[in-house]
């Protein structure tokens, strides 16, 4: 028998048949065998073959890249085509937690947003340290809220009841209210979308503001005030007194007094003319 690729006798020699050739060790090892990717020398027959996406080892130089400890029988990872121990890998490749700063272990649960990740433990809010697991959460700046953390601390509150506000809502004086809480501070009817005007930073409906604060008409003493209760309207104004435009009429003939002279009678009002009439009837009355 001759080695197939040399032709050298194997009478008496070890030999390896691959594909039903024989072959001598030196031919053997020469054509077949791999080098080591650590060393560059051929792991012979009598050496363990280690091998990792193509790449070869002898089994003393299966070793970390970087704390040079064996590899065998142990978990590992390669990163360019180099070869490290579990511990080593970690260290300078494995994505880390922004929560605790520690690495993902295999098989570790992630909870990623955008370009952050968390472990499934450190996802919690930053307010309350509740895990926010798999529920909704606000995300701000660098800090993740939960929704009822964020809202507590960030929504718009009712300047009344210091609820949130999660719709609509009314500005008023810069401050915020809910629809159904801006009232009037008399009578609680809702203001929203209705005319109402204030005093001393309280506002009221106008039909209160005008029971309550406007001037009094000295014939008929309902409040002055213009169409709806608010806004200007026309009077007369006397010393202490007032008149709406159309109750200021002579006390005895009726005659409207706007723009005209008038004498003061206690609270009514007369013309010249009546005062007149007054005046003659007296003295006739004196002469009798």
């Amino acid at each position: 028998m001759f080695c197939h690729h040399c032709d050298d006798s194997l009478a008496g020699h070890r030999y390896v048949l691959r594909d039903d050739h024989p072959y001598c060790i030196k031919c053997y090892e020469n054509v077949f065998a791999n080098n080591c990717d650590e060393c560059g020398k051929i792991i012979g027959i009598d050496s363990k073959d280690l091998s990792y996406k193509e790449k070869h080892w002898h089994e003393a130089c299966f070793l970390c890249n970087k704390c040079r400890t064996s590899l065998v029988d142990k978990q590992f990872g390669s990163k360019a085509d180099r070869i490290y121990c579990g511990p080593c890998y970690d260290a300078q490749f494995a994505t880390r937690c922004d929560g605790c700063g520690d690495v993902f272990k295999a098989g570790m649960k992630k909870m990623e947003y955008k370009t952050r990740q968390w472990h499934e433990k450190c996802f919690v809010c930053c307010t309350c340290n509740n895990p926010i697991g798999t529920k909704s959460f606000i995300p701000k700046e660098h800090d993740i809220y939960c929704a009822g953390c964020y809202e507590d601390k960030f929504a718009t509150k009712c300047i009344k009841c210091t609820k949130v506000i999660t719709s609509g809502g009314v500005t008023y004086r810069n401050d915020p209210w809910h629809r159904e809480c801006f009232t009037c501070t008399n009578c609680t009817k809702t203001l929203a979308g209705q005319r109402f005007t204030s005093r001393e930073d309280k506002p009221y409906c106008a039909d209160c503001f005008g029971q309550l604060f406007s001037k009094r008409c000295t014939a008929c003493t309902k409040p002055i005030t213009g169409k709806g209760g608010l806004g200007s309207t026309k009077f007369v104004a006397f010393e202490t007194l007032a008149w709406h435009n159309e109750c200021f009429f002579c006390n005895l003939c009726k005659g409207s007094m706007v723009g005209k002279g008038f004498l003061q009678e206690g609270e009514n009002i007369i013309c010249p003319e009546c005062a007149r009439k007054n005046m003659n009837a007296e003295e006739d009355d004196q002469q009798d």
